[in-house]
């Protein structure tokens, strides 16, 4: 059962004023004096006011929506992930509501706000980490959360994904147990996961008395930026053996840079990647790369959402579905 929200007349009582002027000040904030203006805003900071664009008359009905929110539209981990989630949600009579953040908590927390005011029954995040204001608003809307693509942050709620540290050390350790012993990170879009994966190739260099290296790049996975990191290798790490990528799009535009330039791999220099894209696996040769189950994590976090939605208890509070190491032919 959804909570009762709260609304402008709990500001406006509060405040001391009316509940027209604090709705006025709300959507425009100059029709009012600073003075009113803080704290009507600070009021509503502190309950957790979040607008609501469906009629009052259906606040506290379901709407048959689900909110979906994803760091990135271009990535096609949340694709695959979407697709599960649509399996599930489509046959049951639930509309996904999609927001993308570009990996900003701070644009995560205004999505999640416009979500949240169509009056969405459930929410699945795809991150783990969030602002104070969205936890609270969260807490406020008292609906179903679930937490994709990480099981080892504690949820808010429930979380369905795989361990990221762990998954790297395996696959780095596979890298090692091969004979290399210069491996280097290639970390992009420095998010959670990623920092995960970091963790886990450090451990499993570190275990072997090996130098972890990790370059880094803030911009979204390419490519582009994979050929860009194998040039600064070439240029600063010319005793490499080994790259570690955070995900296959890196992996595969560095493979096209060793091509370009004539390096040999895996006999020079062997590349992993991330995810197991369908591109790395048709390449020839074939991507070496730690295989998530992206479109397993959408059905099985759509499912328990409905199910909580439907009044469902939490059965499991995380939820891990595992990897497999791929080692194809560039190891």
């Amino acid at each position: 059962m959804k909570k009762k929200r709260p609304t402008l007349q709990d500001i406006a009582d509060r405040v001391g004023a009316t509940k027209m002027t604090v709705s006025r000040c709300l959507r425009d904030p100059a029709t009012v004096s600073e003075e009113l203006r803080e704290r009507i805003f600070t009021v509503a900071e502190q309950v957790g006011y979040i607008p609501n664009r469906a009629p009052d008359l259906l606040s506290r009905a379901t709407s048959h929506s689900i909110g979906v929110l994803v760091p990135s539209l271009t990535n096609q981990v949340f694709a695959d992930v979407l697709v599960g989630i649509e399996a599930v949600t489509e046959p049951a009579g639930y509309h996904l509501m999609l927001s993308h953040y570009g990996y900003s908590p701070e644009l995560e927390e205004r999505s999640l706000a416009s979500l949240l005011s169509y009056n969405v029954d459930g929410v699945i995040l795809s991150d783990s980490r969030h602002t104070p204001r969205t936890c609270r608003m969260l807490e406020t809307a008292g609906i179903p959360t679930i937490e994709i693509m990480d099981s080892l942050t504690p949820p808010l709620n429930q979380a369905v994904g795989f361990n990221n540290v762990r998954a790297a050390y395996d696959m780095v350790s596979e890298m090692i147990r091969r004979g290399r012993r210069h491996v280097i990170y290639l970390a992009v879009r420095l998010d959670e996961r990623t920092r995960q994966r970091e963790q886990g190739y450090r451990q499993a260099m570190e275990e072997q008395g090996l130098t972890p290296v990790t370059l880094q790049r803030s911009q979204r996975s390419s490519y582009s930026v994979g050929a860009a990191l194998l040039e600064e290798i070439v240029t600063d790490y010319p005793s490499a053996d080994g790259i570690f990528c955070t995900n296959d799009d890196v992996a595969v535009g560095a493979y096209f840079e060793c091509l370009r330039r004539g390096i040999e791999v895996p006999e020079q220099l062997a590349i992993a990647g991330f995810h197991g894209h369908d591109v790395g696996q048709v390449m020839s040769p074939r991507l070496a790369s730690v295989v998530t189950p992206r479109q397993a994590i959408g059905e099985r976090a759509a499912k328990e959402l409905l199910a909580r939605v439907r009044g469902g208890a939490v059965k499991a509070t995380v939820i891990d579905l595992g990897y497999s190491i791929e080692p194809g032919m560039t190891l």
